[in-house]
């Protein structure tokens, strides 16, 4: 039996300029649906929120909503009113939804989730950081229980404690769901359901966000392979055309005609492909200075802050010592020492007593959360080369601006824009392409993940896997962790700072008193996933072949020197994009020679594990 029909959105047309954001836009959502909504940053993600809120009007098609349907909505921004309080603020929003009477059965929800949020309800709403602004509005849009709950990265400025009582909290939610966020594991523990926005279309998958990769490729090939024979149509098309037809045949126009349209879609899909499967380019990295094994020590530190009468203690006592090459995570709960520590590392602030020792001649690359080295009124031209001209240093080699800006999936076009005109997340996207140009031999990465897409979160992670400096990262993001660090160290509040050898998860299991669990290779993770009938038929050994085919000894015989050719067309490329006015002088055929380089790396990869696939049966016989 179908559950409830809560909201229907069908064949809608939105636009905010002559190119629309949704055009035949469908979409149903049920009772007890748990939803991941996932797309590039300028998706159109933040509008389908308001499509579903009712906050933005439909220019055709049609809204149906369940009668007396209630829908609470976390926003990116909160916007503090001065003079109310936090509780007087979420007490608001039960007035509205309940009435004033029937309201107050309602109001002891605000301490208990207030509490769990760790935000003061007597507190001015005037007087919050950001951070906490955003815990008030995941509180607000709590406790009214809606049921439709929709909510934008929630796990923004949320501690990892804070994080896995929400998703406790979600996944026993009575209502219904639909969830913005970056955090992988979050999302993979929550959902059933998974809406991906892909260039103006919503595609949606029925199981949850821990399918959706192996989902979402099984269609992008899929699509690749419907690219790859339209394009044999259109080209058997071109070729009965070169052929001379004539002109007078009426026929023979129309097939004309409908030829020039295919080929046409067919270059404006394979342009839309491209663009969707593009990832951001990473340079590669150098070699970090290793000429000292020790590059920071603290020692017998203390340090507390003292604020109305109240003394916070952050580190008693602490002695650490960072070694070069160390991979470094650090959690714990808001509030609890993780930027104080960052700060007395690189100098901003000193101990109360004890010492902090750093090598003399070491560099930081600071990667902040408040973004503060960013300037909303410079363009991010100007972001990137502050003092001026066209070129900056990407690695130690010269690369024009607006090919490395393309490097990170913004727009040329979009060079002069001021930065202040940014999302969130092409703001973070631009702290990196800043940092990472040249990255010095520590890296401090404080919250990195918050706003950024998936593709520029797994770029991210490939970065940081390559870098060969001291990595220092501040996350609540779980799956992050795993992926980029190999210690941990937890501020537990109080002064005491645990370290853990390992991921989140090792120092989940450890707290949890218990080992950690073993990672499993791929292949073996696959295996195991077999069904059991499958595994014994599979495990048969099958009778080898005795020999290779004419054809296939041919293929093999031929494919090295395939390999020669596309590798010296790789290289000649490479060095014509290496050259710095390049761009300068002829930017279509810097476009031309970037997209014919990644066709010939593709073509490259392909040729080469036909090789190796041949050879191990050649081996085989």
């Amino acid at each position: 039996m179908n559950a409830p029909l809560l909201l229907n959105v069908k064949d809608a047309l939105v636009r905010y300029s002559e190119i629309p954001v949704f055009e035949g836009l469908s979409f149903n959502i049920h009772s007890g649906s748990r939803i991941s909504l996932v797309g590039k940053n300028g998706a159109g993600k933040s509008t389908l929120m308001q499509i579903i809120t009712g906050t933005k009007d439909l220019d055709d098609g049609e809204r149906w909503v369940s009668p007396g349907l209630t829908i609470g909505y976390l926003e990116q921004d909160i916007k503090p009113i001065p003079g109310k309080t936090i509780a007087s603020f979420i007490t608001g929003k039960l007035n509205d939804i309940y009435g004033p009477e029937e309201a107050l059965l309602h109001e002891y929800k605000v301490d208990i989730i207030t509490e769990a949020l760790e935000i003061d309800p007597a507190a001015k709403m005037e007087k919050l950081s950001g951070g906490q602004l955003r815990r008030v509005g995941l509180a607000q849009a709590l406790v009214v229980e809606p049921d439709l709950l929709l909510l934008d990265e929630p796990t923004n400025h949320l501690d990892l404690e804070a994080i896995e009582w929400l998703e406790t909290m979600l996944k026993n939610y009575s209502g219904a769901f639909v969830c913005i966020s970056h955090d992988k594991t979050f999302l993979s523990n929550i959902t059933n359901k998974v809406f991906w926005l892909d260039r103006g279309r919503l595609k949606v998958s029925p199981q949850g966000f821990a399918t959706f990769e192996e989902w979402s490729e099984m269609l992008l090939e899929q699509e690749e392979r419907e690219l790859k024979n339209r394009k044999k149509l259109v080209t058997q098309e071109v070729e009965w055309a070169s052929r001379g037809v004539k002109a007078r045949r009426k026929r023979n126009q129309a097939r004309l005609e409908k030829m020039k349209v295919m080929r046409e879609q067919l270059k404006a899909d394979v342009s839309a492909y491209r663009r969707a499967t593009a990832k951001v380019s990473l340079a590669d990295s150098k070699d970090i200075d290793t000429t000292s094994k020790i590059v920071a020590e603290f020692h017998n530190v203390y340090k507390s802050f003292h604020d109305e009468g109240r003394t916070t203690t952050i580190l008693e006592k602490y002695s650490h010592r960072i070694r070069r090459g160390d991979r470094i995570g650090i959690l714990g709960k808001n509030g609890s020492g993780k930027s104080t520590f960052l700060k007395l590392l690189i100098g901003e602030l000193e101990p109360d007593q004890g010492n902090v020792k750093r090598r003399k001649e070491l560099e930081f690359s600071y990667f902040d959360q408040k973004r503060s080295d960013l300037r909303d009124d410079w363009s991010l031209w100007k972001t990137l080369a502050p003092e001026g001209g066209d070129y900056i240093s990407v690695m130690g080699k010269q690369r024009h601006v607006c090919g490395y800006l393309k490097d990170f999936l913004f727009d040329p076009a979009d060079a002069h824009m001021v930065v202040g005109n940014l999302s969130g997340g092409q703001k973070n996207r631009l702290m990196l392409a800043k940092i990472l140009a040249e990255p010095k031999s520590c890296l401090i990465l404080d919250e990195p993940t918050n706003d950024l897409d998936m593709d520029t979160l797994d770029m991210l992670e490939e970065m940081l896997s390559r870098y060969t400096g001291t990595l220092i990262v501040v996350s609540h993001d779980r799956d992050f962790l795993d992926q980029t660090v190999t210690q941990i160290l937890a501020f537990e509040g109080d002064g005491i700072v645990e370290s853990h050898i390992g991921g989140y998860s090792d120092y989940l299991a450890f707290k949890a008193g218990k080992p950690a669990p073993k990672q499993k290779p791929q292949a073996a993770a696959e295996k195991t996933s077999t069904p059991e009938p499958l595994k014994q038929q599979t495990e048969k050994p099958k009778p080898a072949p005795q020999k290779l085919s004419y054809k296939l000894e041919y293929e093999l015989e031929h494919l090295p020197a395939k390999i020669a050719d596309l590798e010296k067309t790789r290289d000649e490329l490479n060095t014509k994009l290496a050259d710095a006015d390049f761009y300068k002088k002829d930017a279509d055929g810097f476009q031309t020679a970037v997209k014919e380089l990644d066709r010939i790396n593709r073509h490259l990869d392909t040729a080469e594990n036909r090789w190796l696939e041949l050879m191990a049966m050649k081996d085989a016989v």
